[in-house]
């Protein structure tokens, strides 16, 4: 599969990775290399990357646990004191083996440590595959705020090695479709067509290159998201709201990210249907699909109270106004729509009808 080229590094795919990454390291003078993994990835994926790297470099191996409730700055430092204590310079680099909490959390420290060291990202997951591997997004949530804190700082490289799907738990993969669909809804209808009627991840690599050939395509246009890259945003004003609500509330079962995703494009997909005229079959089509995927979630008022406070919160808003991404159609968004407020509840009581 051939690599794909962003405006500053490199994404590299299966056999490809493993050969480029040894190059990489071998004539790369780095004085200290650090694996940054969880208990999962350091069970599954580690022995895995280390047995197909061509490397006679000492790694050192940071462990963090896992879970959106450990993304943030506590995590943080204990990373940059584990990391002083080893004596890690300006010259180490830190490889970010794990899911998008890992390459978030661990591009921030390395961005930050020492005012910014190298770092590498192997996503593990099908989310981090197509979503954190283009863009340079870092950062950890504020509480229970999702991404509050972080930069734009690129990697050196990305690799992709879809074998590690293989370790994970079918939700797991089924979370990820919802950021491969969304860049279907966004650019590309003959994508979303193809990848909704996909019912098993068989031979989905091919999926996942032209994912991130979309999400790629976007960021060159606009690396610092003053523009067209506040698109591939869409699901994510309500989805962010949802997903910080349930993990700020401890009787509500946390929900995985393309979980919470689904659900923010149903709802931005009928204020899509109310304010833009989205075709009516279309919002059809796009409701069946992730209720399909994902199933439904039941909200009480509380929830949608709760829901609604926290959007004043999303990264996109500019002074005071809330800022929303739409579909005028299926491959046809649009940036910085407002809302009228009684819509909310309008989008959620069609979602609980569904």
């Amino acid at each position: 599969m051939k690599s794909i080229i962003t405006a500053s590094y490199s994404v590299y795919f299966n056999e490809t990775a493993y050969k480029s990454i040894a190059q990489h390291l071998s004539v790369t003078d780095y004085s200290k290399i650090f694996i940054l993994v969880d208990e999962n990835t350091k069970k599954h994926c580690l022995p895995i990357f280390l047995q197909n790297i061509a490397s006679d470099s000492t790694m050192e191996v940071l462990e963090i646990p896992s879970g959106e409730r450990h993304k943030n700055i506590a995590t943080c430092t204990t990373l940059w004191e584990r990391l002083s204590d080893l004596d890690a310079d300006r010259k180490s680099v830190l490889i970010n083996l794990g899911g998008g909490v890992i390459t978030d959390l661990g591009g921030f420290v390395a961005s930050t440590y020492k005012r910014g060291i190298a770092f590498i990202n192997i996503p593990t997951t099908l989310l981090s595959m197509v979503d954190a591997s283009v863009g340079g997004k870092t950062g950890v949530d504020l509480g229970s705020l999702k991404n509050q804190i972080g930069v734009i700082n690129q990697p050196e490289m990305v690799l992709i090695l879809p074998q590690f799907l293989k370790t994970l738990e079918a939700l797991e993969v089924r979370s990820g479709t919802a950021e491969m669909l969304k860049h279907g809804l966004i650019q590309s209808r003959s994508y979303w067509e193809r990848l909704r009627l996909k019912t098993d991840i068989h031979d989905i690599d091919p999926l996942i290159y032209e994912s991130v050939v979309i999400k790629n395509k976007i960021v060159l246009e606009d690396p610092t998201e003053q523009n067209i890259r506040k698109i591939l945003n869409f699901g994510h004003t309500l989805g962010h709201a949802i997903e910080s609500s349930f993990l700020a509330n401890a009787d509500r079962q946390t929900l995985l990210h393309g979980e919470a995703i689904a659900i923010g494009m149903i709802l931005e997909s009928y204020l899509s249907f109310k304010i833009l005229g989205l075709p009516l079959q279309e919002l059809k089509d796009i409701t069946a699909t992730f209720i399909d995927r994902f199933g439904k979630i039941a909200f009480t008022n509380d929830d949608i109270s709760s829901i609604l406070s926290l959007l004043k919160f999303d990264k996109k808003n500019s002074h005071g106004h809330i800022n929303f991404v739409l579909l005028e159609a299926i491959g046809k968004p649009t940036i910085d729509v407002k809302i009228p407020d009684h819509l909310f509840n309008e989008a959620f009581a069609y979602y609980k009808e569904l």
